[in-house]
């Protein structure tokens, strides 16, 4: 079973979003929370495994909270939910360490989907998402790069091709084409990666490779 757990400061919303979710066989909501601090508590106390997460609330917002939940103790991927496509909340949600970003106005299969995507150890963004982070990190106006990590001499040559690939937004199926080899190994090489390096997702490997000079911005 998918543990989940709710937390959004409008009741309607989280009955809905158990409604559709509980609708999928293999989904169970586990918990419901209605402020950030109070999500922060029962990710420690239920350990779910994918937390979707309202942006603004009262008490501690969605943000504050993504933050101290990836900073402790639950492995909880978390789907920040938002009616506002607006890219302050994007980048601020995927620096606290949120796995996905999803609008509210979304079908309920696309929140089925997602919740499907972070449960398997994906990140979910759209493409046009995805080129709006590699964007922002490649820009001239980027500030430069930190030095390379050390993390990076313990991957392999391929595993650092497929960094490379990664950081240039590139699909399992765009690698595996660059690289030669089946998309099941460009699977493994991504999964290798995010290990070494402590990263939770792949748009989070997008980000690292951009600060740690993996990939220089665009002059």
């Amino acid at each position: 079973m998918t543990r989940i757990l709710l937390v959004d400061d409008q009741a309607l919303v989280r009955a809905g979003f158990q409604t559709i979710l509980t609708s999928e066989p293999g989904f169970e909501v586990v918990g419901q929370a209605p402020d950030g601090a109070a999500g922060v508590r029962m990710a420690a106390e239920l350990q779910p495994d994918v937390i979707c997460m309202d942006v603004q609330m009262p008490v501690m917002d969605g943000l504050e909270a993504t933050r101290a939940i990836c900073a402790g103790s639950s492995y909880a991927s978390v789907l920040m939910l938002t009616t506002f496509d607006r890219d302050d909340f994007l980048f601020e949600a995927l620096s606290a360490g949120a796995s996905g970003f999803l609008l509210k106005t979304a079908e309920p299969e696309q929140l089925i989907d997602a919740v499907h995507a972070l449960a398997r150890g994906d990140a979910l963004l759209s493409p046009e998402v995805t080129r709006r982070v590699i964007e922002r990190f490649a820009a001239p106006a980027a500030p430069a790069p930190s030095p390379a990590a050390p993390q990076l001499d313990l991957l392999t040559e391929r595993e650092h091709e497929t960094l490379l690939r990664l950081a240039r937004g590139r699909s399992n199926a765009e690698i595996a084409a660059e690289l030669f080899v089946g998309e099941a190994t460009v699977k493994t090489h991504v999964s290798n990666v995010l290990m070494k390096l402590g990263i939770r997702d792949r748009i989070h490997a997008v980000i690292w490779a951009y600060e740690h000079g993996v990939v220089a911005p665009r002059v």
